[in-house]
């Protein structure tokens, strides 16, 4: 008996650890960790963000400027259906707003966060900066408003923590921008933003909006390098306006060189405009259009013949034109000035002696070429 007590006083603390291990888990898996990064959690469910709803657990209050909010851009007739599609953070259209005005109160921004720590830590973490760097961070972001339903992950604050998860924010919405395009404050509830879940699916939760479509949720592509200024579509006279990034307004101008399309039928169908940092991969993969071969360095390249000239000396004879062939110096060879005695003697040559006269058949005797030896002393005549 006091055998079975003792196991059953062992097995209850086990069995208590292994359900608050259970419970643990089950919250860890409802949200996303610090930082932003994805869980290995399955598909997550999307909240619905009206244009200025805070939506749960805001970061802060609203920092949003009463501007008009940019109409959502013409959608082409007879465009089918799409999935979730990208666009490029650099693309003309993708924001808007109004002429000199930013759609976020950036420095109020700035002042609600750092004015609470354990809400700066947070934020901080969740964007994947320096928390000493918060406020040069904000202020180097560029206040725009969304032109089309756009998915994203969202923050909530809870419990000194940012948490995670999927949300699609309605046309409108105002927003900071960094300087690759990307949104990265929500400034009706100053929540920060990150890109969206690889996995696009889930449920769509919440109250769905007057042209809400899932088909035409867009994601937003960082840009290749840094964007200097967005062209955006100003909301009051539908006219393209050029605002310098990390600027307020204060600095918009008309762009040097307006997109080619109007503001109103700039549609971000498809996969969006490229990125003009990007490089061209339509021609890479296009059999139509083969790569150029480098010439080969080895093997000279074909010279083209040059056209006809007419003489300018006018002589009549074409400059350009094959000489006619040299005769060939050995076929008749010159006669040799040291052995044909028709040549001039030469001045210096001592003056050869006359032969003797032979008769023609007899050959010379031995006294004019005598065989033996000269003797050593010359011959005596007598008188």
């Amino acid at each position: 008996m006091r055998s079975s007590l003792r196991r059953a006083r062992r097995t209850r603390p086990a069995a208590a650890g292994l359900v608050s291990a259970l419970l643990l888990t089950g919250c860890s898996n409802v949200w996303e960790g610090a930082g932003g990064e994805p869980a290995a959690t399955p598909i997550q469910d999307v909240f619905l963000q009206p244009l200025g709803a805070h939506g749960p657990d805001p970061f802060t209050a609203s920092t949003v400027r009463n501007t008009a909010p940019p109409a959502a851009p013409d959608r082409p007739p007879g465009e089918d259906a799409q999935q979730v599609r990208e666009v490029s953070g650099s693309a003309p259209g993708l924001y808007g707003g109004t002429r000199a005005i930013g759609s976020c109160d950036v420095e109020r921004q700035v002042a609600l966060l750092t004015g609470n720590r354990t809400k700066a830590r947070a934020f901080a973490e969740a964007s994947g900066i320096p928390e000493t760097n918060l406020a040069d961070w904000l202020r180097g972001l560029t206040p725009v408003a969304l032109r089309a339903d756009t998915r994203v992950t969202d923050h909530g604050y809870r419990e000194g923590r940012a948490n995670a998860f999927q949300a699609v924010l309605q046309t409108g919405t105002a927003v900071l921008v960094d300087q690759y395009g990307s949104p990265r404050v929500r400034c009706a509830c100053g929540n920060p933003l990150r890109s969206p879940a690889a996995d696009r699916g889930g449920v769509h939760q919440g109250d769905q909006w007057d042209g809400f479509d899932p088909d035409r949720v867009i994601t937003v592509r960082p840009a290749g390098s840094v964007v200097p200024g967005l062209v955006i579509v100003n909301t009051t006279d539908r006219s393209w306006i050029e605002r310098r990034t990390g600027t307020d307004g204060d600095e918009d101008r008309t762009p040097d060189v307006p997109p080619a399309c109007d503001p109103d039928a700039c549609a971000l169908s498809g996969t969006g405009t490229p990125d003009p940092t990007a490089p061209d991969r339509g021609t890479a993969s296009d059999p139509a259009s083969p790569a150029p071969v480098p010439p080969d360095p080895a093997r000279p390249a074909p010279t083209t013949p040059l056209p006809d000239v007419p003489d300018p000396s006018g002589t009549g004879t074409d400059p350009m034109a094959p000489l006619p062939p040299a005769p060939d110096p050995y076929t008749e060879p010159a006669p040799d000035p040291y052995t044909d005695p028709g040549t001039v003697p030469d001045p210096f040559a001592e003056p050869p002696s006359e032969p003797p006269t032979v008769p023609d058949g007899t050959p010379p005797t031995d006294e004019l070429f005598p065989a033996g030896p000269l003797p050593d002393q010359p011959e005596a005549f007598q008188g």
